[in-house]
């Protein structure tokens, strides 16, 4: 089968791989209907994730038919020829982190734990397509892919909604909406959110969704900004237009600051002066693994007692991170890999109520042969590229 695989940093390539077979009994292959490049694939494109090696298959944001299901797989719940949503954590569902609903720390799907334990001190889940440091896994930017644990993850889509509708069930749509989640949004509340990406995206109209009054988004690309202006009610701050973000912000909301502040940026945040220019010397020396410049904005704009919600994808150790702004003003900090399959069905249900349509999004679909150009078009934003869905 075709299958885009990482080829060294800033290199992916398309190339000829062995089709996946069942090796466990409760595994499911599905082949792809379609696929999608995330933000945090380009951490692995840049070469910021550790443990990948070449030629591993790449994508944890696929969907398409069950070709073939395992003997223990439980049939009520997924069968040949189901058209699923496939999650990109992999959950056991019987460990005690999956009964309490915390997927993206499986205790059970990982066989790389050791990596994982050494690096954070405890293992987390496997992830398709995101290193070995997380078990792996062969990716779903091919034509088919292999699904541990398929009665666990997957979801059944037999609604007729397109693809497009449907596909960032699998990551970014509930990623961005736990991370409204964990705002504790019960109404009239100020939400800033740091980046306009697709989990900005995702985390700005979900803060909307959930009742805040007020949503303001945060980036330097007009052409994101508005496409958010054009598909939720939000309001949008270009930070190269102002001085001071967190200053900026403080204006915006009488003096108070944000009562709760979403960094969806992550690990490669962008800035201009001296501090972006020391964190881009430290990172690329590996004196550190994170840009941390959102977080600490992030940090230092929300008001006194609010809540810093983290769902942009850090790896390691940071530098000059304001611990004490933290303490002293009281700031909570949430965070985590998302724990897709919580909220598969709710989010589909919201889909399927009209409440949004997360299609909005997408501004490229390419073939998969097209994978590399892909990449290139998203690291880079060209041609206005905010999110490229891959069709094999």
């Amino acid at each position: 089968m075709k299958a885009t695989c990482w080829m060294g940093r800033n290199s992916v390539e398309v190339e000829n791989v062995p089709d996946p077979k069942i090796l466990n009994d409760r595994d499911a292959i599905v082949r792809i209907t379609s696929t999608a490049i995330c933000g945090s694939d380009l951490h692995l494109y840049d070469g910021y994730i550790p443990t990948m090696k070449h030629g591993d298959v790449l994508g944890h944001e696929p969907m398409g038919i069950v070709e073939e299901i395992g003997p223990d797989v439980d049939k009520s719940r997924i069968n040949v020829g189901d058209r699923v949503v496939v999650p990109f954590p992999i959950a056991c569902g019987n460990c005690w982190a999956c009964k309490h609903e915390l997927y993206s720390l499986c205790e059970n799907s990982n066989p790389n734990a050791r990596l994982a334990e050494k690096m954070f001190g405890f293992p987390t889940a496997g992830i398709f397509g995101y290193s070995h440091l997380t078990g792996g896994f062969a990716g779903g930017q091919a034509e088919y892919v292999r699904v541990p644990f398929a009665d666990v993850g997957p979801i059944k889509v037999d609604n007729g909604l397109p693809d497009e509708a449907v596909l960032f069930l699998s990551d970014i749509f509930p990623t961005g909406y736990m991370g409204a989640e964990m705002c504790d949004i019960s109404g009239g509340e100020v939400i800033a959110v740091w980046g306009a990406g697709p989990v900005g995206q995702f985390a700005a109209a979900s803060a909307k969704m959930l009742g805040a009054e007020r949503v303001i988004l945060i980036d330097r690309f007009d052409y994101r900004l508005r496409i958010a202006e054009e598909n939720t009610d939000v309001e949008t701050l270009n930070y190269e237009n102002v001085d001071s973000v967190p200053e900026a912000l403080k204006e915006l909301t009488g003096g108070r600051g944000p009562d709760a502040c979403i960094d969806a940026v992550g690990m490669e945040a962008h800035f201009h002066g001296p501090l972006y220019a020391y964190d881009r010397m430290k990172q690329a020396m590996r004196m550190e693994t994170e840009r941390p410049f959102a977080l600490r904005e992030a940090i230092m704009s929300c008001r006194n007692g609010g809540i810093v919600s983290i769902v942009g994808v850090y790896g390691g150790l940071v530098d000059k991170f304001p611990i004490g702004a933290l303490m002293n003003r009281g700031l909570s900090i949430r965070t985590g890999q998302c724990h897709v399959q919580r909220y598969l069905r709710p989010l589909l249900e919201r889909i399927q109520n009209g409440d949004i349509d997360p299609s909005f999004v997408i501004t490229h679909e390419l073939s998969l042969d097209d994978a590399a150009r892909g990449y290139e078009l998203f690291k880079h934003k060209r041609d206005d590229c905010l999110k490229v869905v891959l069709k094999p």
